[in-house]
């Protein structure tokens, strides 16, 4: 099966969102299929590392967590953050875009926002100690997010700016007449937020300083950050641009830098004050 045809000397995308179709809208999608691998991928992990003692939440009660995180915090979250953040003008204009999620349109912070808020509660509700589930869902976020951001691709969504390097790609959606070559983007996001994210992240908790709670959490946020910020220059910028070059990723990401210091910032003085 080919999954790319050349034209013009580069490839053209034509991927098809849709594994196979149901009725009208409903179809399992690829996008789909990426989440549930995400969540598998994160549960078995966790799972691991409860049984390990290495977790807080135990291994009988892991199972309803991963739903409230997926439900509440990334479908739920991220949604709102899509269209509070990037699609506000929409929804004003079509309040039921909000429900389109076929039509694709997740934000990453807002799922961050969203799965941040879910463990505060389960931390406060079961007693659990907040860092350490913080800890444990930093180290296995960066499965959900390549696999997101390989459903990005095969979608044909998120694309980049325009280029000529050898591995360029065109993507139909995002042309009006002429075909452009384009940066896969995507798979620049699912390399640098995913695989890299993910190997570092495995190699620092075996460290003394990687053990230490709140660690991961903020280099996680610090990592991830660097990552999108430096993916946004390849990728083609939302229509708000800031100062002229800032995209709105960027300056979300941004934000999440300034809360990793005020992490490490704020262990610090705890561990000298009860030293």
């Amino acid at each position: 099966m080919n999954l790319f045809l050349p034209i013009l000397g580069t490839y053209v995308h034509h991927l098809n969102p849709v594994i196979f179709q149901i009725w009208g809208p409903l179809a399992v999608r690829w996008y789909g299929l990426a989440y549930l691998l995400g969540f598998l991928g994160g549960y078995l992990l966790l799972l691991r590392m409860s049984k390990r003692g290495e977790f807080a939440v135990p291994p009988q009660e892991l199972g309803n967590f991963i739903v409230h995180i997926a439900i509440y915090g990334v479908f739920l979250g991220g949604r709102l953050g899509y269209v509070l953040l990037y699609g506000w003008e929409t929804f004003v204009r079509d309040p039921l875009f909000f429900f389109r999620v076929w039509e694709g349109g997740m934000a990453s912070h807002g799922g961050m926002i969203g799965v941040f808020l879910v463990v505060l509660w389960t931390a406060w509700k079961k007693k659990c100690a907040f860092w350490n589930i913080t800890d444990g869902l930093a180290l296995v976020a960066p499965v959900g997010l390549f696999f997101g951001r390989i459903a990005n691709f095969i979608n044909g969504e998120l694309w980049g700016r325009a280029t000529n390097v050898p591995w360029a790609v065109i993507f139909p959606q995002a042309e009006d007449t002429t075909p452009t070559p384009r940066h896969p983007s995507q798979l620049y996001e699912a390399f640098g937020e995913g695989l890299l994210l993910f190997t570092v992240l495995q190699l620092l908790r075996r460290t003394a300083w990687g053990k230490r709670e709140g660690v991961l959490s903020a280099v996680f946020l610090i990592l991830y950050a660097a990552a999108r910020i430096t993916s946004e220059f390849f990728r083609e910028p939302d229509s708000t641009i800031y100062f002229g070059w800032l995209t709105k990723g960027q300056l979300y990401s941004s934000f999440m830098i300034l809360g990793a210091v005020v992490i490490l910032w704020r262990k610090k003085l705890l561990c000298k004050a009860s030293s």
